[in-house]
């Protein structure tokens, strides 16, 4: 479907042969100034809708039937272990935590254990030296410890470590650690913690935890088994999860949320499976009324019959696009001219694709780059008639 069109003359060749007259050649027409696209729906489409297992769980579905919905051809199974978390805003080589009762140091080269116990300390804090790891403590001011074989991390039995990152805290439960990266470039932190714990940190940040019971079980046997997923099918070094979208959004013990905790005791160990592993169950808030088509079998693009009845208040919105911003992303265009807009009726108009042209040429994107670019909210959306 043509959205926009502009005119480009294309008689500049005549003038220079000195065929038509230099007077007679007709101004360029002048491109749009903006466009404004109408759509749908919040993120990929791909698996669960949020807005729609709420609509699902008001209509009367169980936590199962959901995720049949939303993965079909998957079945229910059992998964668990432990994770490892890359905590992203901890940005310096160094893991500084806050003093507790029974914390514990560990050299995970050698598995030795030193107890933490120094009296009138403050914090403790893991630096890197060389291959090993120095520990050092803070009363009134820091002093050195020891010097730890190989990486370290840092335990304590129950409760939580505060952590210490530039411009704040947190606190994590499980382990901390002080780990070389892939790139072999300074430290990164990372939490160690049971699956079971780490849903709690995940489930109320990507789901309200006062959503219906039967939508908030469904998030946690998906963010489980996404987790579980990640974990086993890459291959990142010292973590397998970001705490960020670029896996699931992670927040420690802060978000923790009663009703989050429900959901997810009610589903302990609960994933779902294709072919015998834990399915990739991607999520997203909206899908904008039909699920996305993805790269595994079980991500369909399909009617969605229970965002209409959720309550979304991303079932419209609009974006308006200054020519200037279009032209300053894709400079060799020129001037702006328009858009062409290709979408595929089987998932239910989902734009596939767009060619950004100009007067002086064009590019072409797939329909989720565009949606990146522009930071549309999905890729369900349409232009002026």
């Amino acid at each position: 479907m043509r959205l926009f069109s502009g005119t480009v003359t294309t008689l500049a060749a005549g003038v220079a042969l000195g065929l038509v007259a230099p007077g007679s050649l007709p101004a360029s027409a002048a491109g749009p100034e903006a466009v404004t696209l109408t759509g749908s729906g919040w993120g990929h489409g791909k698996g669960l809708s949020q807005y729609g297992a709420r609509g699902a769980a008001a209509q009367g579905l169980s936590a199962a039937q959901i995720l049949d919905f939303y993965y079909p051809g998957t079945q229910a199974g059992q998964g668990g272990g432990s994770v490892k978390v890359l905590i992203t805003a901890d940005t310096s080589s160094n893991v500084v935590v806050k003093h507790r009762a029974k914390l514990k140091v560990r050299s995970l080269a050698t598995g030795r254990t030193w107890k933490l116990g120094k009296r009138g300390a403050k914090r403790w804090k893991l630096t890197p030296h060389g291959a090993n790891t120095k520990l050092s403590v803070k009363t009134k001011r820091w002093k050195k410890v020891r010097i730890i074989p190989g990486q370290a991390e840092f335990k304590a039995k129950g409760g939580a470590i505060r952590l210490f990152v530039p411009g704040g805290s947190a606190d994590y439960r499980g382990r901390l650690r002080s780990v070389v990266p892939a790139d072999g470039q300074g430290r990164d932190t990372v939490n160690v913690v049971s699956v079971e714990k780490y849903l709690r940190g995940v489930v109320p940040s990507e789901m309200p935890a006062t959503w219906h019971p039967q939508a908030v079980q469904a998030q946690a046997v998906a963010a489980r088994t996404y987790a579980i997923f990640e974990r086993d099918n890459n291959d990142r070094g010292p973590f397998d999860v970001y705490d960020t979208t670029q896996s699931q959004v992670y927040r420690g013990i802060a978000v923790e949320k009663p009703e989050a905790n429900a959901a997810i005791k009610a589903s302990a160990g609960q994933v779902r499976t294709y072919a015998g592993r834990p399915a990739f169950t991607q999520f997203s808030s909206s899908n904008g009324g039909w699920t996305a088509a993805g790269s595994q079998p079980y991500q369909v693009a399909k009617a969605d019959p229970y965002e209409a009845s959720s309550g979304n208040p991303n079932s419209s919105w609009q974006v308006t696009l200054a020519a200037a911003d279009i032209e300053g992303q894709f400079p060799g265009i020129g001037d702006f001219a328009g858009l062409d807009i290709t979408k595929d009726p089987a998932q239910g108009g989902r734009v596939t694709s767009v060619k950004v042209t100009g007067a002086a040429g064009s590019t072409t994107l797939t329909g989720d780059q565009f949606r990146v670019r522009f930071g549309l909210r999905s890729t369900m959306f349409s232009g002026p008639a």
